[in-house]
């Protein structure tokens, strides 16, 4: 579905954002905020609090079964969209039924979907195997907010063809093809986008793609998804491959819980503790300004400095907000150490928190997550529609996340002594 944002919603909706965004930013960060990368870098907590067993309980309890989750639900969904693409083309060919294909583009979607979930927790948890290369296996697996349509349209036509832009010299290979035109982000375009023509506007564009039939394009775009969806699949198995070694034991989950001992990458455990911590702040950067901050228009976006429903993540498949929730949710599992509350022996910053005196902030955190996640499972439309017919929800929404952030970057950096990420230093808003 395509949302449009109309000229007399814009002037309804921008002193709406103006004020609002001037209301927020008088509201401001603490003065920490603005320390940036080195903050707090020569102080310690100072105290018995078991550094190690955190690093262990966060990576074992929290990121390795998220990592592997992935996984499992990434072959899941390449076989889904297998058999989707197995009816299409069978019905293409007289030999199905339109039931049987539709019954199965559901299936597909909804594997997409599960395995988004599950991303969105991941994407809270970018550490060095997803981060190095300039974040390249990460894009691999999910481009946002990289994303051309274009691309994508021309690329099912190459995969087609088997060649790149019709060149023998260069046959298809999706690991070698630029990350807009694979990952998460072009199998949710290829799924769940029912207009069949090309989205080009340029100079280059799918040769006589639109005069094919309609079956002949679903069926090019559904062997594509396949391709891409294998592309998925591999990734996520090098991430976990990457993260725990080949041999189980030897990847860098192991180089963060033998921090502080000869020969580790981390000159002492509150190091690897702070690159914890470093991944957390994905909230702030991504999930409040990218997700939500955009949108708006309190950021420019792609209609200018106005709400954008064409901004919002997930835009296809209408899943913007449940991306959100689960980013918090990912943020919760941290506070708490484990993937569910109360788990036995799990430490997490809360507990931290506690043991250096300040409750108060691991409580206020845990509230203002509670509250955010409330705020998203409020929602009876998509992010996009309510940025139309209820813009004030989504900035609610987005004043609940910044209260969260507020306090990472200023109490809990420094009741914790830890540095502030480069990228949330000096960020107002």
């Amino acid at each position: 579905m395509k949302f449009i944002s109309t000229p007399s919603l814009n002037k309804k909706l921008l002193p709406l954002v103006i004020v609002s965004a001037l209301i927020l930013s008088a509201c401001g960060e603490e003065a920490t905020s603005t320390s940036g990368d080195g903050f707090n870098s020569d102080q310690d907590t100072n105290t018995g609090f078991d550094q190690a067993k955190l690093i262990t309980s966060i990576v074992d309890k929290v990121i390795t079964p998220t990592y592997q989750e992935f996984s499992t639900l990434a072959a899941a969904q390449q076989q889904a969209v297998s058999d989707y693409c197995q009816q299409e083309i069978a019905f293409g060919k007289n030999n199905g039924s339109e039931v049987l294909v539709t019954d199965a583009k559901v299936l597909a979607k909804e594997s997409w979907r599960n395995a988004m979930n599950t991303w969105q927790q991941a994407e809270m948890m970018q550490l060095s195997p997803l981060l190095i290369v300039e974040g390249a296996l990460r894009d691999s697996i999910y481009s946002w907010p990289k994303q051309n349509t274009c691309n994508v349209d021309l690329d099912v036509t190459y995969f087609k063809g088997g060649y790149v832009d019709g060149n023998v010299d260069h046959p298809y290979n999706i690991a070698t093809r630029p990350v807009t035109r694979k990952s998460m982000v072009a199998l949710e375009y290829l799924l769940f986008n029912d207009n069949f023509e090309h989205t080009c506007t340029g100079t280059k564009k799918p040769e006589s793609w639109n005069n094919q039939t309609e079956q002949y394009r679903k069926i090019a775009r559904c062997e594509y998804a396949g391709e891409v969806a294998s592309d998925i699949e591999n990734n996520a198995n090098e991430l976990l491959t990457a993260w725990l070694g080949s041999d189980g034991q030897s990847g860098y989950a192991a180089k963060l819980k033998s921090a502080g001992t000869v020969g580790s990458d981390f000159a002492s455990e509150h190091d690897a503790v702070n690159e914890l911590s470093d991944a957390i702040f994905y909230l702030d950067n991504f999930t409040k300004d990218d997700k939500l901050a955009k949108p708006l228009g309190l950021f420019a976006n792609e209609c200018g400095a106005q709400a954008c429903p064409e901004s919002v993540e997930s835009k296809y498949a209408n899943h913007s907000i449940v991306n959100i929730r689960n980013n918090l949710q990912a943020l919760k599992m941290f506070m708490q150490g484990s993937l569910t509350a109360g788990e036995a022996d799990a430490l997490g910053f809360s507990h931290y928190l506690t043991d250096v005196g300040d409750e108060i902030t691991a409580d206020n955190i845990n509230d203002h997550i509670a509250l955010a996640i409330a705020a998203t499972d409020n929602y009876q439309a998509s992010l996009a529609t309510t940025l139309t017919t209820d813009p004030d929800k989504v900035l609610a929404t987005h004043g609940e996340v910044k209260n969260i952030t507020d306090k990472l970057k200023s109490d809990f950096i420094t009741s914790l002594a830890l540095e502030l990420p480069k990228t949330s230093a000096g960020d107002n808003d």
